[in-house]
């Protein structure tokens, strides 16, 4: 009897360090980027949705932007089509753009169904929908990479409208040039330009690493609060390099237009959106501006 009073005061006091967040981003925008290996394991995907969903129910207004590059090259290769990349970016050419937006809409339409099996009210969307995601062709180093957009301008208004009407909005990176041809996005860029557009409270990146490592070897050297000038020295430095760069210089750039605070978060460890967020020591890397505590 005394061991089960004593679980049921820790949960008590779990949801009183919770409580100060709750109240602090009440009505908040968060934007969940959500890819990588937590999409490909069934159970931490419906804790993801679960985490997303509790953030809804408590009142953060949350906003996911969702890849799905694995299963695009799955279905690729069923196709008898390999998948090519250059710098980290798939090569896209007319058949593979028609291949990743019919993955990306399955795999939408599955996260809107994980959602409303919760409860709450989700809407997919890609970035066609309301000319919310406009691109431009995005070349690397130069060289033609196919149907790879390049974000340039972002028209929110189909989410605040969705938000209003107390909807979970679920993005799916696709988006339309000047001419409505279609092109795949990457997903952390889509996240970061909406993140922006809808002057989020924060950003979370679910990610397949625990944070930011001064040095990615020594597991001591791990980061988890990190202000934008730091990061920019880190930058310069050369001590960030590899697959993190471009996701740091995403969140660099998502700070110093309007969100207030990123978080670089490991998406295989269960609820770790709300291990983030609702707990005094976190779990992640959060990046913030210069003087913030």
């Amino acid at each position: 009897m005394e061991k089960d009073i004593e679980k049921v005061k820790q949960k008590a006091e779990v949801l009183i360090e919770a409580l100060p967040y709750i109240q602090a981003f009440n009505r908040k925008i968060i934007v969940v980027k959500y890819g990588g290996s937590a999409m490909a394991d069934p159970e931490i995907q419906r804790n993801v949705i679960k985490d997303v969903t509790l953030l809804k129910l408590v009142g953060f207004k949350p906003i996911i932007v969702h890849g799905g590059g694995k299963e695009i090259s799955s279905w690729l290769k069923k196709t008898g089509k390999e998948s090519e990349f250059v710098n980290g970016l798939r090569v896209t050419d007319a058949d593979t753009m028609e291949v990743a937006e019919m993955v990306l809409n399955k795999v939408n339409k599955r996260l809107v169904a994980m959602v409303e099996e919760l409860g709450v009210r989700a809407v997919g969307l890609s970035g066609k929908d309301g000319g919310l995601l406009k691109v431009d062709k995005k070349l690397s180093d130069g060289k033609d990479i196919g149907f790879v957009g390049q974000i340039k301008e972002v028209d929110p208004k189909i989410l605040f409208d969705m938000l209003e009407k107390d909807f979970l909005p679920i993005i799916c990176p696709i988006g339309m040039d000047d001419s409505f041809a279609t092109y795949n996005i990457n997903a952390d860029d889509a996240a970061c330009a909406v993140a922006k557009a809808v002057g989020a409270e924060k950003l979370a990146f679910l990610t397949d690493i625990e944070g930011l490592y001064k040095d990615i070897n020594d597991k001591s050297s791990f980061i988890s609060r990190i202000t934008v000038s730091e990061a920019k020295s880190f930058i310069n430095d050369g001590i960030i390099g590899g697959g993190m760069l471009p996701k740091l210089s995403n969140c660099i750039d998502a700070i110093e237009n309007g969100v207030q605070r990123v978080h670089i978060l490991d998406g295989r460890l269960a609820h770790c959106l709300l291990l983030e967020i609702f707990t005094r020591q976190g779990i992640g890397t959060m990046i913030f501006h210069d003087g913030q505590i």
